[in-house]
């Protein structure tokens, strides 16, 4: 029963003073600042800093209880338009073991462009992104809206973080909405969109 969901990076001090990349963690909120939800990635050291951001991983997100109720899988993919036939993809499942929607990259020149696919692979929802996804002060979004693109169902937004934040570290903020009565599965692969976004 929730419309929104915060979701914070944790900044790893290894990789601030290193540059060496280590597995992400998240933590997932609430529109109150609870904490729901943690995110780890499962990925080995050799994957995380010769693939970086194109690299195939899996997710696990975990409820406060310890017990993984969703997992997120990517491939090694690429995600240059140079390339339209190896684009982003992404599987969620909820339980693990149980696809309930996929999140696939949609090919454009310059535009980041996805579609949110139910389990049988039939697209639900479209995401357009802005043509430029990098900002100084203000925030990324990214707009979530019908097959036929006629009405807005949500937004995905990369939220800034402060100077110090955005320059020194890889750690992102990121904020989901979406309606209330959305189907809960559609919920679990907007998040899994977020991530892959």
């Amino acid at each position: 029963q929730i419309d929104q969901i915060l979701i914070h990076q944790q900044i790893e001090l290894l990789e601030i003073l290193t540059g060496f990349e280590t597995n992400n963690k998240y933590e997932i909120k609430n529109s109150l600042g609870q904490r729901v939800y943690f995110a780890a990635e499962d990925t080995d050291c050799c994957t995380r800093n010769c693939c970086g951001p194109s690299r195939p991983f899996t997710l696990r997100i975990i409820d406060n209880l310890g017990h993984e109720v969703i997992t997120l899988q990517r491939p090694l993919r690429c995600s240059s338009c140079c390339f339209p036939c190896c684009l982003q993809e992404l599987e969620v499942q909820a339980p693990p073991g149980t696809p309930v929607g996929y999140v696939v990259q949609n090919w454009h020149a310059c535009l980041p462009k996805f579609t949110i696919q139910n389990e049988k692979r039939m697209d639900i929802l479209k995401i357009d992104g802005p043509c430029v996804v990098c900002s100084c002060c203000e925030d990324i979004n990214f707009e979530v809206k019908s097959v036929d693109n006629t009405a807005t169902v949500g937004r995905i937004s990369k939220q800034w973080s402060g100077i110090v934040k955005e320059a020194f570290t890889d750690a992102d903020n990121f904020g989901i909405t979406f309606p209330m009565d959305l189907d809960v599965k559609m919920k679990a692969v907007m998040i899994g969109a977020c991530f892959l976004i």
